[in-house]
């Protein structure tokens, strides 16, 4: 194996086009149109699928309702108009990386923060301090929606599943079920069945918050994931400097056509040799970093190696990388690795040492005070004798497959929000209700008060989009509830007006506070643009 070689490209120079002011912007406001008016449509439960053609014109196509999905699909032939789309692909993209779902109510906010901003900033109007005062009050309405939410109990994370599942009561349930198996601190991952079948299984794993340290070890690129089945694993916290420290099991991975997955700080150098060997020779290697820092990585390596069977080598006890052999290794029957965490799946089976060191864990945290060491410890057990499920998720075609596929997926991110942060009532009542709270602010600022417009009008517009969807007049229903208590709102899928708590139409906190996080970002940014700069066609 050798160090890949890099090639410096020769400099070049483009010319570019330029736009300014209202010629930019009104580019910038079709293309934030044209993305939003094809994903906003799969907004709620009435909400239509998208019909999206492969990239390369050959391999099939994809029915989804995933917003971020969508978005990803759409690319514009005006460079400006494509900017625009970029830049609602980013809102999508981080409340999808944040939140795992909410993708298209971050992409409807967006677009209405923005025409709002368009109608009610005007020449006279201070733009910067507009935006600094959304920025202000929209940190204001995070506070509201936390102040506003619940704990889930087992009975609202089925309305959770259910929901940002389509409303597909099946798949609610599988999901509901297999995070009342793993626990709170389990872990729930989606895979593609081999059969029509969807359902659900259980085995023990490990979650370590370290991901790949490159992105040249994907090899699922649609999730963005390194996915290894039955893999050898390395644990050092030792930083590897030189491949030849590993050479001892290097040669024989390679020769047996095996996998490797290498917990341990890597240099440039090794992390570029892997890589290279990946991309070139195919071989099936990741490396992620050790966890957590200072006395806690050595506690948490100690818990991987054992959970795996692997020999842990550290530095701190003077052990050294060139002894190790193919016999030091783990072993796990899959890992899963992502930008920002790994899950190792294995054995359905404790050993007596692993036992003895849960049971130890166990009865340190009594004798633990303080919080945080209580979480640390807690954090440790569940990774030991925790659960990971697996949801394998069939159809009878590839289209069908793809399409549950990615409601199982943002039903499942759901989930796991709203087990981390709670629910929220659904259905745009959340957001509702906080425009209406935005009524106690009493500026006699200009700024401000255009702030708010834009803010008031935006926060209704996924409750809005939601009742369009599904065929309804939105001026009777919102004065219908208007001035109605918090929770209370309208049931489309029932057709019925009651607590959203009561009647199941809940969303997770994170998503919509993310959401609405995401959606302020990008929008604001659009809003304080006044030049382009493109490349030119032609």
């Amino acid at each position: 194996m050798s160090n890949p070689q890099f090639i410096n490209p020769t400099t070049s120079y483009t010319a570019k086009s330029l736009s300014f002011d209202d010629e930019g912007r009104s580019k910038l406001i079709s293309g934030i149109t044209a993305i939003a008016k094809t994903v906003k449509s799969t907004l709620g439960p009435l909400g239509k699928t998208v019909l999206l053609e492969s990239s390369n014109h050959t391999s099939g196509m994809t029915i989804t309702k995933d917003g971020v999905t969508v978005a990803r699909a759409i690319m514009l032939d005006d460079p400006i108009e494509n900017l625009a789309v970029q830049m609602m692909k980013e809102a999508a993209d981080r409340t999808a990386n944040t939140a795992g779902d909410g993708t298209t109510t971050a992409i409807v906010l967006t677009e209405a923060i923005v025409k709002a901003g368009q109608e009610f900033i005007k020449p006279e109007h201070n733009t910067t301090e507009i935006i600094r005062n959304i920025n202000k009050v929209c940190k204001d309405i995070i506070s509201s929606l936390e102040k506003n939410s619940r704990k889930v109990t087992k009975g609202r994370l089925l309305d959770v599943a259910c929901i940002s599942a389509n409303n597909d009561s099946e798949i609610g349930g599988i999901i509901a079920d297999a995070y009342d198996k793993v626990g709170i601190n389990g872990i729930v991952t989606v895979e593609r069945s081999k059969s029509s079948e969807t359902y659900a299984e259980v085995t023990n794993g490990i979650k370590v918050d370290r991901g790949y340290s490159t992105h040249l070890f994907i090899n699922d690129h649609k999730k963005d994931e390194c996915v290894l089945e039955d893999v050898k694993i390395l644990v050092c916290d030792g930083e590897i400097n030189n491949i030849l420290q590993i050479e001892n099991v290097l040669k024989p991975i390679i020769n047996n056509g095996e996998k490797l997955l290498i917990i341990a700080p890597c240099s440039v150098n090794v992390i570029n040799t892997l890589a290279a060997n990946v991309v070139r020779n195919g071989l099936k290697f990741c490396n992620i970093a050790p966890p957590s820092f200072g006395y806690k990585t050595q506690e948490l390596m100690q818990d991987i190696a054992l959970a795996v069977g692997a020999k842990y080598f550290s530095e701190k006890t003077g052990d050294d990388l060139s002894l190790i052999r193919p016999e030091h290794l783990g072993h796990a029957d899959k890992i899963i690795a992502s930008r920002d965490n790994t899950i190792i799946l294995k054995e359905n089976t404790v050993s007596d040492e692993l036992q003895k060191r849960i049971d130890e864990l166990v009865e340190a945290r009594e004798s633990v005070e303080k919080n945080v060491d209580k979480k640390f410890i807690n954090e440790r057990i569940a990774s030991l004798a925790g659960s990971i499920g697996c949801i394998y998720v069939g159809g009878y075609s590839d289209v069908e497959q793809k399409e549950k596929f990615d409601r199982v997926d943002d039903s499942v991110c759901a989930v796991r929000s709203a087990l981390e942060e709670g629910i929220v009532a659904g259905g745009g009542v959340s957001l509702l209700r906080a425009g209406i709270m935005l009524n106690k602010y009493k500026s006699k600022d200009d700024n401000m008060g255009v702030a708010l417009l834009i803010l008031r009008s935006a926060l209704v517009a996924p409750l809005k989009q939601i009742l369009e969807n599904g065929g309804k007049e939105y001026v009777s229903i919102l004065n219908h509830i208007f001035d109605k208590p918090h929770n209370i709102g309208y049931d489309l899928k029932n057709d019925k007006f009651g607590d959203m708590f009561k009647l199941g139409v809940i969303d997770p906190l994170k998503v919509t506070k993310n959401a609405l996080i995401n959606a302020v970002s990008v929008s604001t940014t659009i809003l304080s643009t006044n030049a382009i700069v493109t490349n030119k066609r032609g």
